[in-house]
């Protein structure tokens, strides 16, 4: 059983990403890779901007204050991780991907078609049951990428590894709180189960097409993307593997499941004081 900190509180931290020296394919000689990650620094910043809303529209409804504060710190960490992504997500244009016809979609379904506050109380608790199993998600992507040596063996660009890690350590540290505010407003069994029978394929449509968008405009790659390609990268541990994707997504079906059973706080709390962007910041 690991010695885990307790009682932890959840803040945003300041973080300084230098991106000038970033080269186009920055896992060495894996395109499709690349552009695995390259589709979180498109799909996050509307995303987690869509977290904040909600989470905003939550806030009156806690009547924990424990669980008030973490939400407070969780909604300054997503703010945070979108604003980082946004600037990742410049420097791939400059490099000549223009993100904007797939990023203009998920514009239009988050801004709109989901961020609908006049909805009621099911529609808030639905979104809510949503985001937590997004989370469990971000959470498994997180760990993965704290463990992984496969990407340091491969060569990765130092600058794009350690925001993935900096940001994959918060993620695992505020792994518990949309869980746990989805339980505190609602917590219905059924509900949870419906959204992530929701939530997998959702991301999975949304970055099989951004993988394949950013594959076909990108200038320096002739190749379309592959299911081989993916099946390839996650035996070489570079991608999470199909297999490990699946297992973590059938633990959250368990009625027994928490997040805090999965994931290492204090190696992600560690991560964190040693990030080079954070220290950057000062």
């Amino acid at each position: 059983m690991r010695d885990e900190p307790e009682n932890l509180v959840l803040r945003p931290r300041d973080v300084r990403f230098d991106w000038a020296e970033l080269p186009p394919h920055w896992i060495p000689g894996e395109p499709f890779a690349t552009h695995v990650f390259n589709v979180m620094h498109l799909l996050l910043p509307e995303g987690e901007r869509w977290f904040v809303e909600v989470f905003k529209e939550a806030l009156p409804l806690i009547t924990d204050d424990r669980l008030r504060e973490e939400v407070v710190g969780f909604i300054g960490q997503e703010a945070m991780h979108a604003s980082a992504h946004q600037g990742a997500q410049d420097h791939l244009e400059r490099q000549g991907l223009d993100p904007g016809p797939y990023v203009h979609q998920l514009e239009w379904l988050f801004r709109h078609r989901l961020n609908r506050p006049d909805g009621g109380y099911d529609w808030l608790v639905a979104r809510l049951a949503v985001i937590a199993a997004v989370e469990h998600m971000t959470a498994f992507l997180g760990q993965w990428v704290l463990d992984s040596t496969a990407l340091d063996e491969a060569g990765a660009d130092p600058t794009m590894l350690d925001l993935l890690r900096w940001h994959g350590a918060e993620e695992v540290e505020h792994r518990s709180v949309a869980f746990d505010l989805f339980m505190h407003i609602n917590g219905r069994y059924g509900t949870r189960v419906v959204a992530m029978a929701i939530a997998v394929p959702f991301l999975m449509w949304q970055w099989t097409r951004g993988v394949r968008f950013l594959m076909a405009n990108d200038p320096r790659v002739a190749a379309k993307a592959r299911w081989r390609d993916f099946f390839r990268a996650g035996k070489a541990g570079i991608v999470p593997s199909p297999k490990r994707l699946a297992r973590s997504t059938v633990a959250y079906f368990s009625r027994k499941y928490h997040p805090s059973q999965e994931g290492s706080t204090s190696q992600a709390v560690a991560y964190l004081a040693t990030s080079p962007a954070a220290l950057a910041a000062g």
